[in-house]
């Protein structure tokens, strides 16, 4: 079974090598949907092989919406630029045992890297994400940030994605914050109906289940900082959509 490789793209140089490497070892075609990089991603991206394309960000699921077209397989995985397959999914595509199965689409576990330290803890393990699917049966949400894979039968499957996804607190502090705008925009868009509670209730809800219930707490004080990090991003994408919609009312 061929699989074509889809991956968005924004200055990713720093891993698109590493990428389409690991693309090609499962996929016979990688296609690359770029957003106006500013570095040497297209470059690197063609030199090693793969089909680049342009386009304006959409937002995370339509970008990966508008990569389909050019996928000329059914079986397409659609890691981050920043994700790589583990062995043990590596080996898991390679056997070709879903060819068979009734799956439209596979959740991956995926291990979350800050720098060199894995975080295996309050939430971010095991971090689910659908990477490998069916365009045929399944489909990415429409959503403008974290999109999901969409299909009637999406199997778990105890395998890994390796995720370099920041290199120090700075950065994930940043992306997080560029999230919540993403986010309260989409709340926006959906007339989502919220109150004065909900950006404290949600942050207190998702500290608590990654604090208490995900083994934050005996993680000591890494423990206690990646809880707050999940927690603040629950918080504060309902606090903007709440600030958005007090500056005009007509949303």
């Amino acid at each position: 079974m061929k699989i074509s490789g889809l991956v968005i793209t924004y200055n990713e140089q720093k891993y698109i090598e590493d990428c389409i490497n690991t693309l090609f070892k499962v996929c016979d075609e990688v296609i690359i949907i770029d957003s106006n990089s500013k570095d040497k991603t297209v470059e690197i991206a063609k030199n090693l092989g793969a089909k680049v394309y342009s386009q304006d960000f959409l937002g995370d699921g339509p970008q990966r919406i508008y990569g389909l077209q050019f996928c000329k397989n059914d079986w397409i995985y659609n890691p981050d630029a920043d994700e790589f397959l583990d062995e043990d999914s590596e080996s898991f595509i390679k056997s070709g045992s879903y060819i068979n199965d009734v799956y439209d689409g596979y959740e991956f576990r995926r291990r979350n890297f800050l720098g060199d330290e894995e975080i295996g803890f309050a939430c971010w393990y095991p971090d689910y994400a659908c990477r490998f699917f069916n365009k045929k049966t399944a489909s990415p949400s429409n959503d403008i940030v974290h999109q999901r894979v969409e299909g009637e039968n999406i199997k778990r499957e105890n395998v890994h994605l390796i995720h370099y996804g920041w290199d120090d607190f700075h950065q994930i502090i940043a992306k997080k914050n560029q999230y919540t705008d993403w986010q309260s925009k989409q709340f926006i868009e959906q007339n989502k109906k919220v109150n004065s509670f909900s950006p404290f209730l949600h942050g207190f809800s998702s500290f608590f289940k990654c604090y208490f219930l995900k083994k934050g707490i005996i993680n000591g004080v890494d423990g206690f900082t990646f809880s707050l990090i999940q927690a603040f991003f629950s918080y504060m994408k309902y606090a903007k959509y709440l600030k958005s919609k007090k500056k005009n009312p007509a949303f």
